[in-house]
């Protein structure tokens, strides 16, 4: 069971992955370039994640094979490309909300929730056209799987509660005078 314990660790960082990317960007104290701060320290950390950590590993096993087709490395560098773009366009897409007037936990359900119910339905309509099950048949409960999927994603951003009223300023100490 260990895939599950993985892939629901996947699920918990990644939930939170879009709030905190969120957070820093509006932690920047930047309006116009903050995203990319925020941005640019999630490259620092994918470096350290992506990079540093696998070779680390590879270092220490005991009977690595540094041979690496040309095939694995191309497709692999594809699918980091596109993780990164994907990134990428959730701090735009959180630009975007916050922009049009949203407030920030608002444009965090929103823009996740599509983005969270949106890429298992691509993940699957393409894991299915590149590896078409035997026999051709799709079963109409993976249809309906995908249908609520969908409907989940439109319910969860359409139906969101309303933001509480912002918090009341801090007010400063006052000094003896």
């Amino acid at each position: 069971m260990n895939w599950l314990i993985f892939a629901l660790m996947t699920v918990a960082c990644w939930g939170l992955y879009g709030i905190f990317l969120h957070a820093g960007q509006v932690g920047m104290a930047d309006k116009e370039l903050g995203r990319y701060k925020a941005f640019l320290f999630v490259g620092i950390a994918y470096f350290i994640t992506a990079v540093l950590a696998p070779l680390v590993v590879l270092l220490m096993s005991k009977n690595m094979n540094w041979a690496m087709p040309p095939k694995g490395m191309w497709l692999s560098l594809l699918a980091g490309i596109l993780g990164a773009i994907g990134a990428f366009c959730v701090l735009l897409a959180m630009g975007s909300g916050a922009k049009a007037g949203m407030s920030p936990g608002i444009v965090a359900v929103s823009v996740m929730s599509i983005i969270f119910a949106g890429a298992p339905i691509v993940n699957a309509i393409v894991a299915i056209a590149l590896h078409p099950p035997k026999g051709g048949g799709i079963s109409p409960l993976f249809i309906m799987g995908i249908l609520l999927a969908a409907a989940g994603g439109f319910m969860v951003t359409k139906f969101k509660p309303n933001p509480g009223p912002p918090p009341k300023p801090a007010t400063e100490a006052k000094g003896n005078d």
